[in-house]
């Protein structure tokens, strides 16, 4: 049965849980993807600071990091994400919209990681950009997929 948790261990930025959960059943299903775990984690910038060294040896904080728990190809797709509110915050500000946008990018953004897009090569990153620009566009959020 899929199933979406999350948690949110901050106080600096109100998650709307409903809606976040609303966002990545989009993407899910939009991907194919019928069955699934996924937990999502709304995390401050010292949390997100101390994963993004662990994980990927990058000394500062960002804005959403993907953890794949299931081998490519199973038929569940399992996975955490890891989202810094406090970066979405100055983003959006920088960006001139809201968090709440911001957040959503970040939630398909990490999705369409866990689903198998990369975004290492410039072809890669087109392509990925695309898809976040689709879900965004059907979730009438601003086409703000530079993340």
């Amino acid at each position: 049965m899929p199933k979406i948790s999350i948690a949110c261990p901050q106080e600096k930025v109100p998650i709307d849980r409903r809606r976040l959960r609303e966002i990545a059943q989009l993407v899910l299903a939009g991907e194919n993807i019928a069955d699934y775990e996924i937990s999502l984690a709304f995390v401050d910038n010292p949390t997100i600071h101390r994963l993004n060294k662990q994980f990927l040896k990058h000394d500062e904080p960002t804005d959403v990091l993907s953890f794949p728990l299931s081998e490519p190809n199973a038929k569940k797709l399992a996975g955490e994400l890891v989202i810094g509110v406090e970066v979405a915050h100055v983003h959006a500000c920088e960006r001139g919209h809201d968090v709440q946008a911001e957040l959503a990018l970040y939630v398909i953004h990490g999705l369409l990681h866990l689903c198998g897009y990369d975004d290492k090569t410039d072809r890669s990153t087109k392509e990925m950009r695309l898809r976040e620009r689709h879900y965004l566009s059907e979730l009438g959020l601003p086409a703000i997929a530079d993340s």
